[in-house]
């Protein structure tokens, strides 16, 4: 089988590889930093309560997550799911699991700011909300930019572990063909998606280090 014609079979797959990415991006990211948030409460019950959850979504693998988010509400609660779930219960598992790692990033971020700035920010007058959006963010952004590259690499690594719930994304797509055709070529192409797919995320995280610069 020809190069070009797996990787035309594998196209489909690309795309479901790249929705997983950028929906878990999109969502965990946000998620993150109210995990944070609730992490760093004064209210010692709710900073347990999601310390805990942090600690189980680090703990646990996420390939374990998956399943239980997908099998879950059937054997627990005898649910009946929509065959559109599959995906849903991927994207959950993803969100929920690096909204975890997220979270002690900005935590440790934020926590290593000075309360210098805190106090400078109070005295000029500003709110706490408005000390947080327009100090104290640009700058925990611009320090934990590296530590979030390497999680959104792994990212797209760990976007083949959609696999464990039957979903047809490349990588999933690659065995079969592989299988098919006795050939060791599904996975060198998948391959060489996944280094160029994280090349241009490096690429990309890298030229927004640069525009944060300034706060250095």
């Amino acid at each position: 089988m020809e190069f070009t014609t797996i990787l035309q079979q594998l196209g489909d797959g690309m795309i479901k590889t790249i929705g997983i990415f950028v929906w878990t991006l999109v969502l965990s990211l946000p998620l993150g930093l109210f995990i944070a948030f609730g992490r760093m409460a004064k209210n010692r019950f709710i900073a347990v309560i999601f310390k805990i959850y942090i600690s189980i979504m680090r703990g646990t693998p996420l390939m374990l997550q998956l399943l239980v988010v997908y099998f879950g509400p059937y054997y627990l609660f005898g649910i009946q799911l929509p065959k559109g779930y599959r995906f849903i219960a991927i994207i959950i598992g993803f969100v929920l699991n690096y909204a975890a790692y997220f979270a002690e990033i900005y935590r440790s971020g934020i926590e290593s700011m000075p309360v210098g700035q805190y106090e400078a920010a109070k005295v000029l007058g500003y709110s706490k909300t408005q000390t947080f959006m327009k100090i104290i963010l640009p700058q925990v952004m611009k320090r934990i930019l590296p530590a979030v590259t390497n999680e959104v690499i792994t990212l797209v690594k760990d976007t083949s572990l959609a696999f464990s719930l039957a979903y047809m994304e490349m990588f999933t797509i690659a065995k079969q063909i592989a299988a098919a055709q006795t050939t060791m070529m599904p996975f060198v192409a998948a391959a060489i998606f996944y280094y160029v797919f994280n090349l241009v995320v490096a690429t990309a995280m890298e030229r927004i280090e640069k525009c944060l610069s300034y706060y250095r």
